[in-house]
C-alpha cells in the first residue's frame, strides 16, 4: 500500500497550485467560424476541471483522502486549476451546415501531441453536423490528470459556449492511449460526455487504476452514456483488451456497448468509414433495460453491503489491522460506491485506539 500511495501522491502533487484562473467560458461570436482551424485559443475555463473535482472524479476516496491529508502534513494545498487555458492551443473542424438541432461534437484525444484532424474525417464530420477538437500536446507522454482530461473538459466546454451543440451528442473519443483516457473521461464526467469512441484502446474498469466514480456518476454513466469499441482486426492485443473491458463494464451495469471491428487493419486510427459507424452508433444508443439494470446494481449493493459490514465488524472486535486492509480492498473495488460509508469508516480507524 505504501508503494501504491507514493505513486498515487506523486501523480497528485503535480496538482498544486500554479498560477490563478477565472473560470467562465467564452461568449459565442455572430458568426463563429467553420472549416479548419489550427492554433485556436479559448480564454475560460470550466469547474469541471478543478483540481478538486478532478481528484473526486477520477481517485477513489481513500485515496482522495489520504492525498489530502499527505498534502496538509506538507503545508501545501492543491491549486485550483492544472493548466492556464490561455496558453493551450487547439486544432477545431466546425461542418459548413449546421445541423437544426445543433451540431453534434467529438472531444478527440490523441496518442501523439499532434492535435490534427485525421485523414479522410472532415467529409464524415460534416455528413453527420460533427464538431472536432482536439488539445496541442496532449498525447501519450502527458499527465492524464493534469493535462490529458483537463484539456478534454476545456475542449469541450469552449465548443459548448461558442457554437449551438446538441448537448446529447457531446462525445469523447481517441486512438490507442487517448482511448484509454477517452474512457476514463466518459466514466467521470458522463453529465458531459454521452458517448465514447474507442478506437484501438480500452481498459478494465472497477479497481485500482480506473476507479467507479461517486455512485450518482456512475448511475449516470449506466444510464446515458454509450460505448463504441473500435479496434483493427490484426490488433489482437487490443482485441482482447477490448473483450476484457466490455466484460468489465458488464459486470459494472453498463450494458450500452457497441463492437466495430476495422478488417485488413492493425494498430491504426479510424479510417472515414470505421468513423462513419460510430457516429452512426453513438446517435442512437440503445436504450437500457429497467428492470436488468436494477437488479443488476441489486446485487453490487448486496455484495457491498456485506463486505462493508465485514470490515465494521473487524473493527468493532478490535482488529484494525485486518478492518485496514479489507478496507482498501473495497476501496479498490468500489471506489465511490462505497462512499461515504468508506471515508467514515476510514476515519474511525485513522482515530485513536479506545
Amino acid at each position: 500500500m505504501k508503494k501504491n500511495f507514493t505513486v498515487v501522491l506523486a501523480a497528485l502533487t503535480s496538482l498544486l497550485a500554479r498560477c490563478p484562473v477565472t473560470v467562465g467560458a467564452d461568449m459565442a461570436g455572430p458568426d463563429p467560424a467553420t472549416g479548419l482551424q489550427s492554433g485556436v485559443v479559448f480564454s475560460g475555463m470550466t469547474a469541471l476541471s478543478q483540481n478538486a473535482e478532478l481528484a473526486r472524479r477520477l481517485w477513489s476516496p481513500l485515496k482522495a483522502a489520504q492525498m489530502q491529508r499527505e498534502l496538509a502534513r506538507a503545508g501545501k494545498v492543491l491549486g485550483e486549476q492544472p493548466v492556464t487555458l490561455s496558453e493551450e492551443h487547439f486544432t477545431v473542424y466546425v461542418p459548413p451546415a449546421r445541423p437544426a438541432n445543433g451540431y453534434g461534437l467529438l472531444v478527440y484525444i490523441p496518442a501523439s501531441d499532434n492535435s490534427r484532424l485525421p485523414s479522410g474525417w472532415a467529409s464524415v464530420l460534416d455528413k453527420y453536423g460533427v464538431i472536432f477538437i482536439s488539445a496541442d500536446r496532449s498525447g501519450n507522454a502527458e499527465n492524464v490528470y493534469d493535462r490529458r482530461i483537463p484539456l478534454a473538459l476545456n475542449a469541450a466546454t469552449s465548443i459548448l459556449a461558442r457554437y449551438a451543440v446538441d448537448a446529447k451528442r457531446v462525445y469523447v473519443g481517441g486512438t490507442s492511449g487517448g482511448s484509454r483516457v477517452a474512457m476514463r473521461a466518459a466514466l467521470a464526467y458522463p453529465d458531459l460526455f454521452h458517448g465514447a469512441m474507442l478506437n484501438a484502446g480500452s481498459d478494465e474498469i472497477g479497481n485500482d487504476f480506473i476507479p467507479l466514480p461517486p455512485k450518482d456518476l456512475l448511475y449516470r454513466f449506466q444510464e446515458s452514456t454509450a460505448l463504441v469499441y473500435m479496434t483493427g482486426d490484426a490488433d489482437s492485443v487490443n482485441l482482447d483488451k477490448d473483450s476484457a473491458s466490455r466484460g468489465a463494464m458488464r459486470n459494472w451495469c453498463q450494458f450500452n456497448l457497441d463492437s466495430e471491428t476495422m478488417f485488413r487493419t492493425g494498430h491504426s486510427v479510424a479510417n472515414a468509414g470505421a468513423l462513419s459507424r460510430v457516429l452512426e452508433l453513438l446517435a442512437a444508443p440503445p436504450v437500457p433495460d429497467g428492470k436488468k439494470l436494477d437488479a443488476c446494481r441489486a446485487d453490487i449493493e448486496k455484495d457491498l453491503d456485506a463486505q462493508m459490514a465485514q470490515a465494521q465488524a473487524l473493527q468493532a472486535a478490535g482488529k484494525r489491522e485486518d478492518a485496514k486492509t479489507l478496507l482498501e480492498k473495497i476501496d479498490r473495488r468500489f471506489g465511490g460506491l462505497a462512499a461515504p460509508r468508506s471515508l467514515a469508516l476510514d476515519d474511525a480507524l485513522a482515530g485513536p485506539i479506545k
